[in-house]
């Protein structure tokens, strides 16, 4: 019975995160590849309910030999970006923007943190993204913590269906950058971007 309340908890907690299974071609994937060239990163995107402070999604952008987001169940799309099993190719500074934005609004913020990594764990968590396939309704967290821990250097990181439990501990690895960021638009998602970093609110 706790198992099926906890289930049940996660899932209402975890509602935000929904997708269907998607494969793009092969020529579509080439044509929007986007390479950003180095330093090599990963970085944990975190949704909180501004009500509540809980956790409603997660997701992982790798700048690898391409970079590419890994938003499992998610919602987000773009006309222009090809996906595969909740993998987004082409992913832009714009693109990224336009990301942030769909999800910041006054009832959500989204917390960014980043750690710089080798190419080869780069290329590592960007293979794992790829081969990890769709992910169901109310499991990213649980899928994002996943990827994250088979990889050099994330090992700590707990396995957890929370959002906000993964964000605190991906905040403890060494050299990580956090900033938090919201939109004070209603939630037609059509805001101007407020970026808090180091505490100062700066317009993006």
């Amino acid at each position: 019975m706790f198992r099926l309340v906890l289930s049940l908890v996660a899932a209402i907690v975890l509602a935000a995160c929904s997708a269907d299974p998607k494969w793009a071609s092969d020529a579509e994937v080439q044509a929007a590849r986007f390479v950003a060239g180095p330093p090599t990163y990963v970085t944990l995107y975190t949704v909180l309910n501004n009500t509540s402070n809980s956790g409603a999604h997660s997701a992982i952008l790798v700048n690898a030999s391409e970079r590419v987001m890994f938003d499992p169940a998610g919602t987000w799309y773009h006309p222009r970006l090809p996906e595969r099993n909740d993998v987004h190719f082409g992913m832009s500074d714009k693109m990224i923007a336009y990301y942030i934005d769909y999800h910041a609004r006054k009832t959500f913020r989204v917390v960014e943190q980043r750690v710089y990594v080798s190419p080869e764990v780069a290329e590592l968590v960007l293979a794992r993204m790829k081969s990890y396939g769709a992910v169901p309704k109310a499991m990213c967290t649980q899928a994002t913590s996943s990827i994250l821990r088979g990889v050099p250097g994330f090992e700590g990181l707990p396995s957890t269906w929370y959002p906000k439990q993964l964000s605190i501990a991906f905040g403890k690895l060494p050299g990580v950058t956090t900033k938090t960021i919201t939109d004070d638009d209603d939630d037609n998602n059509h805001g101007v971007l407020l970026v808090q970093a180091n505490g100062q609110p700066v317009e993006g």
